[in-house]
């Protein structure tokens, strides 16, 4: 059941909203032992939550759009009074004492927060493997990973353990745990959605996003959290438009380009791209129009990425010192010892091997004598890449891809091989490259009955219109209603 769903359920007090988080809560004591997709349930906080909505309504006040809706939040984003970790050693005792903007407008929207996420650390990963709290596991089979950075947000969903959550995407963090646990995961523009309050990793990819069941649910979500922040200066301040209202406006007569250069990537599995191909299908016979276009250096981006995110991560992380919060390193006799050696010593004990890897490469990427040949050159490839896409996008008006090369892989798949594992990431790199806004949906199931993602992207801040498309491939192609026998999925 929707967001809208629930809200009419709400107003006409078939179901309370302390009724719909106990659901909630109940089904995450059931599963979390198994799924691993919170580093922290706030119960009591949520409950109370509940209880004032259930008193407004009773009191007749008008309630707001998200009224009882029970949320899980990635754990790099700051919630006050609540801890927020990032998955780290380094932040495992922080408690912000201040609010991001996007859980700030979630409350204020009446929504309940149920706990916080768990991630790659420092949202460094596709596996969610990396995390000091454990790995989370794939609600479809629990032998294999949901994906990441972002992947216990995605889990939590697609497990039942609330309504919807908010990630964060880099890289393709959102969109690739979203397929991986065939869910709804949409990457706004590049400024749509403010920063602030979300722990850096690369702060000119960093975008928050919606996790949905459906996408109805996604639109509902990104209304709430989209707009202007004077706190963010990169957040953009065009107005925002009514993105549920969009949803059922016609598609055909719209170009759908089939990237070419993304169906002929290296390790593309065949069942993922016969998948994805019968999605373009289906929107063929809703009336929109296939059109094979080609963005040259599509698949140049993950090169691009690994020069540009470490680098904007050696700067963003420069920041935890042990000086004044976060991890800091004991010494037997502190007196004698340097800031320096605390520094470091404190660095080395509070990071894990992933980011200290990330660290090193854009420490080098960055140094003197190579900042021309790397990081200079990865910049001009940027500009390149999203020069394919706006020719592109002059003769089409969405983008189809796979999300993913593969479906849901197995633990330590990739633990010996780094660059495998970025490879994970090849087909939702370029967007954050670009800035423009992508959503995953699923398409389809393997052979082993994981859920397989279908990728479109369209032009800056045309976010009605990537909704619009999706909703309509949702509302036409019914997937979900295909799924086979999963373990944990209601």
């Amino acid at each position: 059941m929707g967001i809208a769903e629930w809200r009419e359920q709400l107003k006409r007090g078939e179901v309370s909203a302390r009724e719909l988080t106990d659901h909630h809560l109940n089904r995450i004591a059931a599963v979390e032992p198994s799924i691993n997709a919170y580093t922290e349930v706030t119960a009591d906080r949520a409950r109370a939550d509940a209880d004032r909505i259930d008193a407004a309504r009773a009191a007749g006040e008008v309630l707001p759009p998200l009224a009882g809706v029970p949320l899980a939040i990635k754990d790099n984003l700051c919630t006050r009074g609540v801890r927020t970790t990032c998955s780290s050693r380094m932040l495992e005792t922080f408690v912000p004492p201040y609010e991001s903007t996007v859980t700030s407008r979630l409350w204020e929207s009446g929504a309940v927060l149920l706990g916080k996420t768990n991630l790659d650390e420092f949202a460094m990963g596709s596996s969610t493997e990396t995390s000091v709290f454990g790995p989370s596991r794939n609600p479809w089979n629990t032998d294999k990973v949901p994906g990441g950075s972002s992947g216990g947000s995605a889990a939590a969903v697609a497990a039942g353990e609330c309504v919807g959550s908010l990630g964060s995407d880099t890289g393709g963090s959102i969109r690739q745990p979203a397929a991986f646990c065939g869910v709804v995961g949409l990457k706004p523009t590049y400024g749509r959605v403010s920063r602030y309050g979300l722990v850096a990793f690369a702060s000119s990819l960093d975008q928050v996003g919606p996790f949905a069941t459906n996408v109805a649910d996604a639109a509902e979500l990104l209304q709430v959290i989209a707009g202007e922040d004077p706190r963010d200066s990169t957040c953009l301040k065009a107005p925002v438009p009514d993105y549920r209202a969009a949803l059922q406006q016609p598609v055909a007569g719209l170009k759908v380009g089939i990237v070419r250069e993304c169906f002929e990537a290296e390790g593309l599995d065949p069942v993922v791209k016969a998948s994805v191909m019968a999605a373009a299908h289906q929107l063929e016979a809703l009336g929109c129009e296939l059109v094979e276009v080609s963005c040259p250096r599509f698949n140049d981006g993950i090169a691009t990425y690994y020069v540009i995110a470490p680098s904007e991560a050696s700067a963003n992380l420069a920041r935890y010192d042990g000086v004044k919060y976060g991890y800091r390193a004991s010494f037997a006799d502190s007196g004698s010892v340097s800031l320096a050696e605390m520094t470091s010593r404190s660095r080395a004990e509070g990071f894990g091997d992933e980011v200290k890897r990330r660290i090193l490469i854009g420490t080098y990427a960055l140094s003197a004598g190579y900042v021309d040949a790397y990081y200079k050159k990865a910049q001009q490839v940027r500009t390149l890449i999203r020069r394919d896409f706006d020719r592109a996008f002059g003769a089409v008006d969405v983008l189809l891809t796979p999300t993913s090369p593969t479906t849901a892989f197995g633990f330590g798949a990739h633990s010996e091989d780094p660059l495998a594992m970025y490879l994970a990431d090849l087909l939702t790199i370029p967007a954050n490259m670009a800035g423009l806004p992508a959503i995953s949906l699923p398409c389809g199931f393997d052979g082993a009955g994981l859920p397989i993602g279908v990728q479109l992207i369209t032009g800056v801040l045309q976010e009605e219109r990537l909704l619009q498309v999706a909703w309509h491939y949702e509302q036409a192609a019914r997937v979900m209603e295909q799924r086979p026998e999963a373990a944990f999925v209601p």
